[in-house]
């Protein structure tokens, strides 16, 4: 089979060593619009569930990544003087673009053909073409009317940074402003660097002057605002020919179908999930995972998009719930900080309810802490819950 992968991120990558694997007569070739090393962002986080799935795919690049990796098995948040350390499943970072360094040399070795510098605006002649190419996805775009692609982009702003503080645990840190509350994610990908996400409401962003800084200035305030966090380090716009860092919204990706005759869609040019629930390289490298399983198993190549496009809708759909409404819990954080610091660190563990949002929150807290108690409750929980999902999620695509 000839393949076109349009896009050299973790999805296409990974793709082009599992079809390799499969069959090494396949004539791959993996498209890629910057130059060899170049990409975006700072670190990815991944749990151990996707590295036993890399290993079963292929043993070689997922023993490279964990070897590269960094690993954490705590979350702690802080809000002023308060600090609640909570335990939680262990937790991996890399860096981005040591991830993407490590699958191309492993995909180049198996004798995929790796085109960097590459701009691919029309499918290339092949018998499947994988549009992986991300948010933007140009393929994608060209049959947008049967794609029936929809974005809709979050309310906060928020910016993807690196710094030199070296976190130990996934860290979680809100800051009180005369504006508003600004907060950050923290967490190692090496051991020098640690990716921090800062996130706002468009309020405090204009209101501390963030939309008119340069970036020298921007940096510089908000490390005054989350000194202690980062323990007097500095934060780190984006490095080498990637540009300034950007303030953002986040926009979520849906597609009504994922495959149009040998063009199929994968990674973020078919679905995103918000940062927050840290799933979008995991849900990548599983879709490879889905496409090329279904490739090698059934009969024909339309056959085998159809069943990768049921397979990982069906995957999704939790996981985009969870997403939703992590998204929905920070964009509504001033409800929550009003609680003792305690309760709301609690709700923040909790913000993938369905129920959440619907609940006062000490309400919620008061029925959460009964659940650890009462069986009765925790059956109410998981039979209310995802029927008040479904029925308010109807609703809101009627509207």
């Amino acid at each position: 089979m000839k393949v076109a992968c349009v896009g050299g991120g973790p999805a296409g990558l990974y793709f082009s060593i599992l079809m390799k694997r499969q069959d090494p007569s396949h004539d791959i070739t993996v498209y890629e619009r910057n130059p060899a090393g170049s990409t975006y962002g700072w670190g990815v986080t991944y749990w151990s569930a996707l590295l036993d799935r890399l290993r079963a795919g292929d043993p070689e690049s997922a023993r490279a990544i964990r070897e590269h990796s960094v690993s954490w098995h705590q979350g702690v948040a802080h809000v002023g003087d308060f600090t609640t350390v909570q335990p939680g499943d262990r937790g991996f970072g890399i860096g981005r673009r040591q991830m993407l360094a490590l699958l191309a040399e492993r995909a180049a070795s198996l004798g995929v053909r790796l085109a960097f510098e590459q701009e691919v605006t029309e499918p290339p002649a092949a018998d499947l073409v994988v549009a992986a190419d991300g948010v933007h996805s140009a393929l994608r775009e060209q049959h947008a009317g049967h794609f029936g692609t929809e974005i809709a982009s979050g309310r906060n702003v928020y910016a993807w940074l690196g710094t030199t503080r070296v976190f130990t645990s996934f860290t979680f840190a809100f800051v009180a402003t005369d504006h508003g509350w600004i907060w950050c994610y923290g967490y190692p990908f090496s051991a020098t660097r640690s990716t921090c996400v800062i996130e706002c409401s468009p309020t405090t962003w204009r209101g501390l002057g963030l939309d008119r800084a340069d970036e020298a200035e921007g940096l510089n305030l908000l490390e005054k605002l989350f000194a202690a966090p980062l323990d007097g380090h500095p934060l780190i716009g984006r490095e080498g020919s990637d540009g300034p860092a950007q303030w953002l919204t986040f926009r979520t990706v849906t597609n009504r179908a994922w495959h149009r005759g040998d063009l199929v869609l994968l990674g973020d040019a078919a679905h995103t999930t918000h940062y927050s629930i840290g799933a979008g390289t995991t849900l990548a490298l599983e879709d490879a995972i889905s496409l090329a399983g279904a490739l090698r198993d059934a009969p024909d190549v339309p056959s085998a998009l159809a069943r990768y496009e049921r397979e990982r809708r069906a995957a999704l759909v939790p996981v985009q719930s969870a997403a939703r409404y992590s998204a929905r819990w920070y964009e509504d954080l001033p409800r929550y900080m009003a609680l003792p610091p305690a309760q709301m660190f609690a709700l923040l563990g909790q913000r993938h309810s369905p129920l959440l949002p619907h609940l006062p929150p000490r309400l919620y807290y008061r029925l959460d802490r009964a659940a650890g108690r009462l069986e009765a409750v925790r059956r109410f929980k998981r039979w209310a819950g995802p029927r008040m999902a479904r029925t308010l999620h109807a609703r809101s695509r009627t509207r």
